[in-house]
């Protein structure tokens, strides 16, 4: 028995050939009707007229923007998330306030905040209290839209200090206990994998906490047959196990992004 679960196009690693906004059309043409995406503007604060532009885009596609990003600096580079970054709280908590205008005017309700690297010359406590207290702040920005902060580890980098899904649990955790409870983990099935975690245990004993799924098959980060994964297996125990949300398609492709989908038949 296989899941009966739906998808999500990530338009920030598919659908690349093509400029921002031509991306959510593709992604309808290619048959879905909901798209994510990382922070998908140049700055945390862009002009109204680029907001709209987005929103535009995903209106005229006729898709659903199921999942957004907060601002997390360069990504893919050297950033991974501004979170637990001091030089870059103002601009973090700028951008909220324009994630929960384009909420508002899309019906988001998926917000992945990143957490960013441990930093030269900063405390990592430091960087452990303000990601904390920012994480608070942008679950308060979000609640008025019904939006819940994602958090995700993520593999790649050394200096990210979340990369297992306790860790995750454990930070999400702590911003309930700080008195925000519209957060939950992102397990994105590709980076728990590289990282070592048991994906199929974490999703036994977790599946009906989880925020969001993103997939990518590892090793290679290809679409799901491209690895070693059993990712058919794993949606199927999540949403046996609870979860009843949509699945990211999180991968790079390995042939042009239309032509990436052969797995799903």
């Amino acid at each position: 028995m296989s899941h009966t679960l739906g998808y999500t196009v990530n338009c920030s690693l598919l659908f690349t050939e093509l400029p921002v906004n031509e991306r959510p059309q593709a992604a309808r043409d290619a048959g879905f009707h909901a798209v994510e995406f990382w922070w998908p503007f140049e700055t945390a604060t862009p002009e109204q007229a680029e907001i709209d532009a987005f929103v535009t885009a995903l209106d005229n596609a006729g898709v659903r923007l199921s999942g957004l990003n907060f601002f997390a600096g360069q990504l893919p580079g050297p950033d991974r998330g501004v979170l637990s970054h001091p030089s870059r709280t103002a601009e973090f908590l700028a951008n909220t306030e324009v994630v929960a205008q384009i909420a508002e005017r899309t019906g988001t309700t998926g917000f992945n905040a990143l957490y960013g690297l441990r930093q030269d010359g900063v405390d990592p406590a430091e960087q452990d209290r303000l990601a904390l207290e920012n994480t608070v702040a942008a679950a308060n920005a979000v609640a008025k839209v019904g939006g819940t902060v994602l958090v995700e580890p993520i593999s790649g980098s050394d200096d990210y200090p979340l990369k297992t899904a306790a860790e995750g649990l454990a930070f999400v955790a702590k911003v309930r206990e700080a008195g925000a409870e519209n957060v939950a983990l992102l397990a994105d099935f590709f980076h728990l994998a590289v990282n070592g975690d048991d994906v199929a245990a974490v999703v036994r004993d977790h599946a009906a906490e989880f925020g969001h799924i993103q997939i990518a098959d590892a090793p290679g980060r290809g679409e799901p047959g491209t690895g070693e994964l059993p990712i058919d297996e794993l949606l199927t125990a999540a949403q046996a196990g609870g979860y009843r949300g949509l699945v990211g398609l999180e991968y790079k492709p390995t042939v042009p992004s239309a032509q990436s989908f052969g797995w799903l038949s």
